[in-house]
């Protein structure tokens, strides 16, 4: 289906994430100070988490740059897929730190340290605000990005962590309880694994020239395949270029009989597949039935 984007001007776009790098990084010390002086891990599980999202916007501001740049000889398709490598990128290292951090909060269940509820409730006070400030510049371009999409998610999860270290820092502070702490780190962690899982295999589907999953190969062919003088589809090559633009390759058989309109056929197959299914990039070759493929796959081709 075509996608409804919601484009920002993109020098104003780099500006935000460039402010939103420099308060997530400001976050990250603060918490990291914080968290040494405490003894809290959770604080730290959170600054880790916060400096990853800084990074993941470093990566993704010079990827949004990388990404404008015309197709030419190297790259005929164009950069718009660097944006694709920095998720990635991103998405593999949240997996890092969150294995790191499991391993971190059970070993403090077995060796518990003193952790000072006070401080670890104003630190992560100013967090929840920063993440919030973080969300707001990131909002608008999460519409139109799969990397500022997931820093604009990963802020709101940070918002909500702060939350939780909040509550942590204050059953410490009134209860004593300093195995809420670790508690909380493996509820950070867990957090990191499942949105860095739930979204590195639609990267990892892109990066491997998978079919766009909201799209049935079969029910594209069938598009086509209704079209006045077309006999059939084989050989189709059906993908993702990058997060919005999806793309086919396909033999096309004319039936019999039709081969004088050939490129009327070619034209209103892809205004179709265009206005039904949005694919804007179709490259078709054209083949009469007398002469078409002998024992073609209508999906993709044969080994060998």
């Amino acid at each position: 289906m075509p996608h409804d984007h919601h484009h920002i001007d993109p020098e104003s776009g780099d500006r935000r994430v460039a402010a939103a790098v420099g308060v997530n990084m400001l976050l990250t010390v603060a918490q990291v100070i914080g968290g040494v002086l405490s003894g809290s891990l959770a604080m730290i599980a959170d600054a880790l988490h916060n400096f990853s999202d800084a990074i993941s916007l470093i990566i993704a501001f010079w990827a949004r740059k990388i990404a404008r740049r015309p197709a030419d000889a190297d790259m005929t398709f164009g950069y718009g897929r660097a944006e694709l490598v920095a998720a990635l990128v991103n998405l593999t290292t949240l997996i890092v730190i969150g294995l790191y951090l499991i391993y971190e909060a059970i070993m403090r269940f077995f060796a518990p340290e003193p952790v000072t509820g006070w401080l670890v409730i104003i630190i992560a006070g100013v967090a929840l605000v920063i993440d919030l400030i973080t969300a707001a510049l990131t909002y608008s371009m999460s519409k139109d990005s799969v990397n500022i999409r997931a820093a604009f998610l990963h802020n709101l999860a940070d918002a909500l962590g702060s939350v939780a270290v909040i509550g942590a820092g204050t059953l410490i502070l009134l209860f004593g309880w300093t195995w809420v702490d670790p508690a909380v780190t493996l509820l950070i962690a867990g957090y990191i694994l499942w949105m860095a899982f739930s979204e590195i295999g639609g990267v990892v589907r892109i990066l491997m020239l998978g079919s766009p999953p909201q799209l049935a190969p079969d029910a594209v062919l069938a598009t086509a395949g209704g079209v006045d003088g077309v006999l059939e589809l084989h050989h189709a090559h059906l993908w993702q270029l990058d997060e919005h633009r999806a793309s086919l390759e396909a033999h096309l058989v004319i039936e019999t009989g039709s081969w004088g309109r050939a490129d009327a056929i070619k034209d209103a197959v892809k205004r179709q597949l265009m206005e039904i299914h949005g694919l804007c990039h179709v490259t078709l070759e054209l083949e009469c039935a007398r002469h078409r493929c002998d024992d073609a796959l209508p999906i993709g081709h044969a080994p060998g």
